[in-house]
Parts: structure tokens; sequence; C-alpha cells
């Protein structure tokens, strides 16, 4: 028998740095939730607005709160299901700290509006290579922890471990590629239809392979220690996890249907999705059914009560996401807040309570006690789940209002609503009802910290967890089903995992890259000016993507409220595309078409409600007293060509005599209005993109 020790310490870092950031993501959700419904909680600070904390909120609790959560739970049950300690100390607080700085950087410089623009990917490129490196960190640590191992056999925890590190690996470096302008500055590597597709192979699977494999891990070793019971089937988990790999990295045009992506690449989304059903049920009620026998301690023990209520909300969100991906389904729910409702039934129930249900196993574990309070916990719990129901249910009754209404037209056959702000004014109180479910939720949070601290102050923490097993026979064993050879084969195994979620990404992107049919051109498409591209990273930088779509489906609705349908051909010069996922505000792919007003905008963006009264847009005032920076401007334009944009060698040299021709142009136009604007400010770049949406093919016919 060889003596070791489990490393506690880290653990325990990890999951405080989760709980701190658990309260800071879910306070700015709770603010982002209430800018819906009362404006003035932007403050009027550029700092502030809900274009610019939104990605703050979704990177705070995916990646700082989620994120910790399952460091820690997969180090803690890591060491244990193999026996051994983790593989370097030393590197797993480099792990640690790197994360934090991460985190950090990620706090400081979404506020201040760098950002991709690329949803659930908006850190800039300085920031994505710390990922790359921290990640390549955590994964020498997980795989060299497996293969010092004094088990043979790797326990199903560990293959969707292993799974998430592989996956998000690909995921992250794929979509990261972009040609950086300055230090937090950088265009997509793709463009248009391209980027889209790559975009949301990513997002889609970092939800799958962030937020969902590794917690599966963590569901595999948790619930069966919580509940005292063997996993319900060994089988049933094999299945799981080869059909859930293979098939989810397949799904991510899902989000894309009805728009310009190629239909081919729509319906494989759309039947992959379809697919998923079943292994994810599969999980699900392995799941479940391991609690056979103990059904009578879950009215009692909380985290079991957390665990059974985070399972069942896995199997509601992954039935509703492939019902989702139903075209006929699609189309009434798409940009409207059902998504946001479906999104947040996985996030506070799947994520949200198996990381509460852990960490109060865990605690007393650690601690070397019991906890303080199962009363407090199981309060924590009620209130949580009443949270989830009262902050989900407007948010469903909100998505159909919204599509019922902006799909209804008259009996002369206009539209019912031709003012998108009849929408909004009808789900208002369905947005202050969803704050007052996620303030519910919230403060389920610090009943969890009291009981927790009044828990650990009751133990001592073990830093050092002793234990011992005998060495692995290094010996081959032969006999046994053929998994269980493969469960004895880290390397192969991981390599099998590695070209199982490769098939799907290469079938989807290859072709979409290299056909060019797939991205059919207009020849009357041309790259933006350059006072348009300082428009439109202006338009990045305040988040206006997560407000407004730019997408005009094949939908006699939208067409009539917005205009031609979009085309492939339109976005070709579009680094990254903004095509949008929710629709708080109206579509704007034809804004130049339909409001070419210079004045119109300087009005709307000084004051919203001017022009649009009810409007709950915040106000963008320092748009008019900042000014760009035009030295930057070949730099833009050269960075540009080298992604694609058939810029003419040499335009850089005449680019900013070109944007401040076009600059006076809009200046004069404004003043003509009654408003006087220096040339060189910031309004003056996003009227000139925003008038240039959407022209180039209306001009050119």
């Amino acid at each position: 028998m060889e003596k070791f020790s489990y490393d506690n310490k880290i653990v325990k870092y990890f999951m405080l740095a989760s709980m701190i950031f658990g309260i800071i993501g879910m306070l700015v959700g709770l603010l982002a939730a209430l800018q819906l419904y009362w404006p003035v909680f932007n403050l009027d600070l550029s700092y502030t607005t809900f274009g610019r904390i939104r990605p703050l909120h979704t990177n705070a609790v995916i990646f700082a709160f989620v994120g910790n959560a399952m460091f820690a739970g997969v180090y803690y049950s890591l060491q244990r299901l193999l026996k051994t300690r983790l593989f370097n100390d030393t590197l797993s607080w480099i792990h640690f700290w790197g994360w934090q700085i991460i985190i950090l950087s990620a706090a400081i410089s979404l506020p201040m509006g760098y950002t991709t623009g690329k949803e659930y990917a908006e850190l800039e490129w300085p920031i994505d290579i710390a990922i790359a490196l921290i990640w390549v960190v955590f994964g020498i640590n997980l795989i060299g922890t497996i293969i010092k191992r004094r088990e043979r056999h790797m326990y199903v925890a560990i293959w969707f471990y292993i799974a998430t590190f592989v996956t998000v690996a690909v995921l992250h470096i794929v979509n990261s590629f972009g040609m950086p302008v300055s230090f937090m500055k950088s265009y997509s590597w793709y463009g248009g239809v391209q980027d889209a597709l790559v975009q949301w192979w990513y997002g889609h699977n970092a939800v799958a392979f962030f937020l969902t494999t590794p917690f599966l891990g963590i569901m595999y070793y948790y619930l069966p220690k919580a509940a005292n019971r063997p996993v319900y089937s060994y089988k049933l988990s094999i299945i799981h996890f080869w059909s859930l790999i293979f098939i989810y990295i397949w799904a991510g045009p899902h989000h894309l249907l009805y728009t310009s992506l190629p239909d081919w690449a729509q319906s494989l989304g759309a039947a992959f999705s379809i697919m998923l059903i079943a292994p994810s049920w599969g999980g699900m009620l392995n799941g479940l059914l391991t609690l056979r026998g103990a059904w009578d301690r879950v009215r009692e023990d909380p985290v079991l009560k957390f665990m059974v209520v985070a399972v069942t909300a896995y199997g509601m969100a992954t039935l509703e996401g492939p019902l989702l991906s139903l075209k006929n389904v699609n189309a009434i729910a798409h940009y409207t807040d059902w998504i946001v409702g479906h999104v947040h039934i996985g996030g506070l129930g799947w994520n949200g309570f198996l990381i509460f249900g852990m960490i109060y196993w865990l605690v007393p574990k650690m601690w070397g006690t019991k906890l303080y309070s199962p009363k407090l916990a199981n309060t924590h719990f009620w209130i949580g789940t009443l949270g989830i129901i009262v902050y989900a249910l407007p948010l469903y009754v909100a998505g159909m209002v919204q599509s019922l209404m902006w799909k209804e037209f008259t009996a002369e056959g206009t539209l019912a609503y031709l003012n998108f702000l009849d929408t909004v004014d009808a789900i208002k109180p369905m947005y202050l009802t969803r704050a007052i479910g996620g303030a519910l939720y919230f403060s389920g949070i610090f009943i969890m910290v009291y009981n927790l601290m009044k828990t650990m102050g009751a133990g001592v923490f073990i830093t050092n967890e002793n234990d011992e097993a005998p060495a692995l026979d290094k010996k081959v064993v032969s006999g046994g089903s053929w998994h269980r050879v493969l469960e004895s084969k880290p390397a192969l195994f991981t390599a099998l995992t590695l070209v199982a979620i490769l098939i799907g990404g290469i079938m989807e992107l290859v072709p979409t890259f290299l056909i060019k049919s797939n991205v059919p051109t207009i020849e009357a498409v041309k790259p933006y000016t350059p006072l348009e591209v300082h428009g439109r990273d202006i338009y990045i930088r305040e988040g206006c993507v997560n407000c407004h779509s730019q997408m005009i489906r094949p939908f006699r609705s939208e067409t009539s409220r917005y205009g031609e349908y979009s085309k492939a051909g339109e976005f070709v010069y579009d680094h990254p595309f903004l095509w949008g996922s929710k629709r708080t505000g109206p579509d704007l792919h034809r804004e130049g078409v339909i409001n070419s007003s210079a004045s119109w905008h300087y009005e709307h963006m000084w004051e919203p409600t001017l022009p649009s009264p009810g409007s709950i847009m915040p106000k963008y005032q320092w748009l008019f007293s900042n000014n760009i920076d035009v030295s930057i401007t070949p730099t833009k334009i050269a960075a540009l060509r080298t992604v694609g944009v058939p810029y003419e060698e040499g335009f850089e040299d005449v680019a900013i005599e070109v944007l401040n021709k076009q600059a006076q142009q809009i200046a004069d136009e404004l003043k003509q209005g009654g408003y006087e604007v220096e040339k060189e400010a910031e309004i003056i770049a996003l009227i000139a993109y925003l008038k240039r949406l959407g022209t180039d093919i209306t001009q050119n016919k």
C-alpha cells in the first residue's frame, strides 16, 4: 500500500472564488434585468449601459461562477477517483491564479467597451491567448493526474472531464482566430456567413462542453456519493457519453435557422439537435434512477434536493433545445425572450443548483464537520426554486407575446403593430417579474454563504487529506468488455474523443469555406468606407448587437416591417458578423433604407425617448463629446484587407482623407437640421454606419 494525500486547498480556493464571482455575476445580471424595465438604471454612464454589462454578466456567470465551480468539482473528484494527488501542485496554482487574472481582465475590459462582439467569446485577443495557455495548464494537470493514477479503469466522470478539456480547446482556438489592430482591438478572421457558422459552432458547444459535459461528470460523481448509491447503469453511461459528444458538435447551426446560412447546414443542425434528445435524456434518467431506493432521503436532504432539481432542469432544457431547433417552433421563438427563459432554465437550474448541491456536500467533508443548518439549506432550495419559476415563466409569456404581435396582420393585410415599441410596452410587466425572480434566486446565495461560513467555523479545514492505495499494476490486463479495456488506456481514450468531436466540426465548417456557392457574392456590395468602419467598431463597442439583430428572415411579417430579406452576399465584408440573437429593439439590417435621416439618429442617440416615446434604450451622450482616433484608420484598413476585404493596395494612404470628406458631409447635414457637431465626433461615425446599412442592394436596384 502506498500512502499519499489529496490536495483540498486548491479545491477550497476555486470553490470560494466561485461563490464570490457568483454574487458579483448575478448582481450584474440583476442590474441588467432592472435596466429593461427602468432605463434609469443604465446610470447614463458608458460603463454601465445594458450593451456593455450584458456580456459582463454572461462572462462572469459562465466563466467565473460556473468555471471556478467546475474546476473545484473536477479537482476534488479526480484525485479520489484515481487514488492520487493532482499531477503538480505548482500547475494547480498557476491554473487558479491565471484563471482569476483572466476573469479580472474580463471584468475591466468589457465595461470599457473592449469586445469582439461575438456572443460568449467577447474577450479580445490578448485575453484569448491567456485563456488558451491556462486551459493547457489545466489539461496537463488533468492528463498528468490520469497517467499517475492508482486505479486502472477510469470512472465515467473522468470521460466527461477529458471531453471537456479536448473540445473546449478546439472550440476556443478555432473561433478566436482574429487579426489584431491594436493591443485591445481585433477583427474576426472569418467574415459574414462563415463567421456566423464558426461562432455558433463555438457558441452552442461552449454550452455543451463548458456548461454541460463537465457537470455531467460532476453529476456522475457527486450524486451517487450524496445518495450513497451506485450509478444506475454502467452501459447507459457508455451510450450517454459517446453519443452525446459525437452528436452535440453538429447542432450549432440550429441557432441560425431561416438566416442566410446555407440550407444544408441549417438542416444538419436541426437533425442532429433532434437526435440529442436520446443521449441527453439517457443521462438524465441515469442520474435520477441512481436515486432508486433513496427517495425518502431526498425529502430530507437539501443536497439531494438541489441535485434532483438540477438533473430535472437538465432534462427540461435538453428537451426544449431540440424542440426549438424545429423550424416551425424556431420561427416563433427565435429573437424573443423565450430563448432567454430557455437558457436560464439550464443556467439557474442545471448549473446553479448542481453547484449549490455540490458545495453543500463538499464543505462539511473538507472541514470535517456537519452542515451547520440543513433547515437554512432547505430554505435556500425553496427560495431558489421559486426564483427560477418566477424568472422563467414571464419570459416564456413575453416570448409568445412578442412573436404573436410581430407577426399579426390586420384584415386589410397590414401589420397590426407596425411600431416595434408596441411590443416593448406589452412585455414590460414580464421584465419586472423576471427581475423579481432573479432577486429571489440571488437572495438565496446569501443564505448559502451564511450557512457555509458557520459550517466552516465549526470545523477545521483538512488541507491535505491522507489516503492509501496499492500502486497501479503496469501489467496489461486482457479480458473484460471492450470499453473496460479502453478505460485503461487514457491516451487512446483521449484520441478517440478528439476524433469523435472533430468529425461534425469538419463536416460543417470545411464545405462552407471551400465551396464558393455556399456564400454567393453580390457585385453591388462594397466594403465599408473608413468612416463606416469606425462607426461599426463603435456599434460593436457599445454592445448594440445585444439588442438589435441584422438579419431579416424570409417571413412576410419581417419583410413587411423591415424590408427585403437578408442575403448571404451582403455580409461578406462583415468581420465580425452582427446578426444578433435577441430583438429587444427592431432589426437594423435595412436601417439605412428605412431611416436615412442623420438628425433622427442624432436625437435617438442623445435621448431615445425624443423620437421614440416609451423606448427603454439607454442614452449615448458620450458619443457627442468623444472623438474617433483618426490616426488608427490606415491600420484598420490594412487589417481588414488581411482578412479578405478587397481594399485596393495603397488605399490606407488616402483613407483619412476619404474619412474626413464623408464626416464633413454628415456634419453639414446635421447642421441643416439645427445640430452643431464636430466632424471627428464618434456620433458622426456611428450615423455613417447606420445610414449605410442595407443600402447596397437597394441602390443597385
